[in-house]
């Protein structure tokens, strides 16, 4: 209700203005109705009676220059969001952050992205990293900007601050390589439909058995030896000997 008053308190808007006003909004009916609100508390500061194109690009000129929404510094903003993220530096995410938020872009996208973050460079080593830009687009979805941004922040700090693992990520590379490379394999016998021979873990008391899953060992994954990750590598070396021989492998690559 309050912005519903506070639009309405926008006074006439000269054509040229609207023109480049339509043009900003770019289609996003969230950012145009964000837009209006803004101007009219500053018409009103002013005590306006109108809006000329000269005093909106006054008003949100800056906003306008500083940020090239789908060119060259659209794209170099946000790789430098992911990068500070990756580097775990909070206050630079939380700056290029701004620059996007300052400058108009879409905070679906952006949610979109720190999905992506939290699963190609935080991963494993902190799972609920995914659960947090989860629940962040959700909730960015529900209240709109402008209060999205504290949202936004709160998931870009989360990001930035935790440990860092891209295992999950070069290991879903690796198994697609392996299969665009034509190295494919049969599904073994007790692994098909009918699961003939097939061992049930929940039989078992500790909910795993010794059993074949491919008909050749293959290894993709490489756990990565932060935060929860480094209990991952633990139970996966109890449970196959080809994580209890990492280091060997290793060194024999090297060799």
């Amino acid at each position: 209700m309050a912005k519903a008053r506070a639009i309405d308190a926008v006074p006439a808007i000269e054509d040229a203005a609207l023109d480049r006003l339509i043009a900003y909004a770019d289609g996003d009916a969230r950012r145009l109705l964000n837009t209006l609100e803004t101007l009219a508390v500053a018409a009103r500061r002013e005590q306006l009676d109108s809006v000329t194109d000269a005093w909106l690009l006054r008003v949100l000129g800056e906003r306008m220059r500083r940020y090239d929404k789908g060119g060259e510094q659209f794209y170099d903003t946000i790789s430098a969001l992911h990068k500070s993220v990756r580097g775990s530096d909070p206050d630079a995410a939380l700056y290029w952050l701004a620059r996007m938020l300052e400058g108009g872009d879409d905070v679906r996208f952006i949610t979109r992205r720190l999905c992506i973050f939290a699963a190609e460079d935080v991963g494993l080593a902190d799972p609920m990293a995914l659960v947090v830009t989860q629940n962040a687009a959700a909730a960015v979805d529900r209240v709109g900007m402008p209060e999205a941004n504290l949202i936004l922040g709160e998931a870009v700090i989360y990001l930035a601050s935790a440990p860092k693992s891209n295992s999950a990520y070069l290991a879903i590379k690796a198994a697609q390589q392996n299969v665009r490379e034509g190295k494919i394999m049969e599904v073994p016998s007790h692994l098909r439909n009918d699961g003939e021979g097939y061992v049930y873990p929940h039989d078992s008391p500790n909910h795993w058995v010794p059993q074949a899953y491919m008909p050749e060992v293959r290894r993709f994954y490489f756990p990565g030896k932060l935060g929860a990750e480094a209990r991952i590598e633990d139970r996966l070396k109890r449970l196959w000997k080809r994580f209890s021989t990492e280091a060997e492998e290793k060194q024999d690559k090297e060799k």
